[in-house]
């Protein structure tokens, strides 16, 4: 997750700079990115941020789908074959290619919506580390246990704020 995390921070940054520096931060599509850097430094630079768009998404979803197997498999001891797994991720995205919804507007929404996870990874984690029958001596002191429900607070606000603003859109 860090080398995909590295990728798509690279990827990012250098569209951003490219485009930003000819004047083209208006560029608000992922064909309109790919396109403007065909143009401004040539084929094999757009072919380069097609490859790494691919290989940043298929590695997302190879590890969400190998965490959400792990888990099934730990808690509820289901197990799923790999290419049924790997299915089931990928026919939601192929539906939605499929009907014709803006590719762009889709993986925005996608992680808007994903991004609201978070919340439900972090609330209950600093439950359990504000037990002390769990935690023993490590256990959270009351400061950093309000400080993380804010911040809980705080993301799980802009989460929703962002979906509004999302299918509002």
């Amino acid at each position: 997750m860090g080398i995909a995390g590295i990728i798509n921070l690279a990827m990012l940054a250098v569209a951003a700079a490219l485009l930003h520096k000819h004047g083209l931060s208006g560029t608000s599509t992922l064909q309109g990115a790919h396109a403007e850097i065909g143009r401004l430094v040539g084929g094999g630079a757009a072919l380069a941020f097609a490859v790494a768009l691919l290989a940043s998404g298929a590695s997302s979803s190879s590890v969400g789908t190998f965490a959400g197997q792990l888990v099934m498999a730990g808690f509820i001891g289901l197990q799923i074959p790999v290419l049924v797994r790997r299915a089931v991720t990928m026919i939601p995205a192929l539906v939605i290619l499929a009907v014709g919804v803006n590719p762009t507007d889709a993986l925005v929404l996608s992680q808007v919506v994903l991004s609201f996870g978070i919340p439900f990874a972090l609330l209950p984690l600093v439950v359990l580390t504000g037990r002390r029958d769990v935690m023993g001596a490590q256990v959270n002191n009351r400061l950093t246990g309000v400080m993380a429900y804010l911040v809980g607070g705080g993301i799980t606000a802009m989460n929703v704020f962002l979906i509004v603003e999302q299918l509002r859109g």
